[in-house]
């Protein structure tokens, strides 16, 4: 890829997510084959948004069914890519989890395997963009603290997380750790890991069950009209992240992890404040920041512990993102623009 995109063939992984829709949008565009799988390939809710971008871009998109949990699935599709860029995997709010082996971890680890049986054979490929999380660099927000100067940095590992505490952290934990080791036990091909905050901005697949998607739903539907509970996020605008990763590929100094997300962390009552500068007749949106006692006494009715509720409320601390910045050329887009045309897409795909 480092010649640069006529003509190169790439494959994105789960292409019917909200990432990795991005991702292969930008790809075509920028000249380049791209070839992408989804699970279903009669799922037309799933499918419908790729379908439009390949007859929009002729020549340029091939769709190909593959299963995470299937050996081999992705073969066909990997066929003649340089890259791979390995987006799918589960992203599921913890409410969401019924059981966190099935429902996240074996998806996570067991797909990340699949995709690196199928790099081991295919020999055209030389670089894997793998699609991490800041959930793989700490557990609870409480671990960050613990940190050098209290900042979010790419040296850290993720050592709190489980199956059963918080097991979409733990997921995405051990599989970069399985990508990098079956990276150091050989020298054909080079990876990239690119560990992006909380995933917002506007979708352009409207079946997507993404976990950015769910918790920015609960603030637009009016879940704390009451008031925001002093939770906050390390954000990152879904456009930013996919040019990350096309950074990450065509960027021959690229190397190791890199934190793709503000340098600042942004609060529910933060949110709804931007929001309402543009939406000020929305009533769902909360008006006011909860003070801490409510959250604590009644969180567990909503579904959070008094262990969460201890290691997240009204914890902030700052985000290292200099490397993205430097490395792969990363400008940052204002939260207020991400924040604006998330809730313009959300409203349109509601209408």
């Amino acid at each position: 890829m480092k010649d640069g995109p006529a003509g190169e063939t790439v494959l994105v992984t789960g292409g019917s997510g909200f990432v990795a829709a991005h991702l292969v949008r930008q790809l075509v565009q920028r000249g380049y084959r791209v070839h992408t799988t989804v699970r279903d390939i009669a799922n037309a809710a799933k499918v419908g948004p790729l379908r439009a971008m390949s007859d929009t871009h002729p020549g340029r998109l091939e769709l190909f069914e593959a299963d995470l949990l299937r050996e081999g699935s992705f073969d066909e599709a990997m066929k003649g890519c340089a890259v791979v860029f390995h987006v799918a995997s589960p992203f599921l709010m913890p409410e969401k989890i019924k059981d966190g082996r099935r429902d996240v971890v074996e998806p996570a680890l067991l797909g990340t395997r699949n995709v690196l049986a199928s790099v081991e054979r295919t020999e055209t490929v030389d670089r894997l963009v793998f699609t991490s999380t800041v959930g793989a660099i700490f557990g609870d927000y409480a671990d960050v603290l613990e940190m050098d100067d209290r900042i979010l940095s790419e040296k850290y590992f993720n050592t709190t997380s489980t199956v059963e505490n918080n097991p979409y952290h733990y997921a995405k934990t051990v599989a970069e750790q399985a990508a990098w080791e079956a990276e150091a036990a050989q020298d054909r091909w080079l990876m990239v890991s690119v560990n992006p905050g909380l995933v917002l901005g506007p979708s352009l697949t409207p079946a997507s069950d993404s976990g950015s998607l769910f918790l920015l739903d609960e603030l637009l539907k009016g879940y704390f009209f009451y008031g925001a509970p002093d939770f906050s996020f390390t954000t990152a605008d879904v456009r930013d992240v996919a040019l990350a990763h096309i950074a990450a590929a065509e960027r021959p100094g690229a190397h190791g992890r890199y934190i793709v997300a503000a340098a600042e962390m942004t609060s529910f009552h933060q949110m709804s404040r931007i929001l309402l500068r543009h939406h000020p007749r929305n009533l769902r949106l909360p008006r006011t920041a909860l003070p801490h006692w409510p959250v604590r006494f009644l969180g567990p009715a909503f579904g959070l512990t008094q262990d969460y509720i201890r290691k997240h409320l009204g914890i902030r601390f700052r985000v290292d993102n200099t490397r993205s910045v430097t490395e792969l050329g990363l400008a940052y887009r204002p939260i207020e623009e991400t924040l604006v045309d998330h809730y313009r897409s959300w409203q349109e795909q509601r209408g």
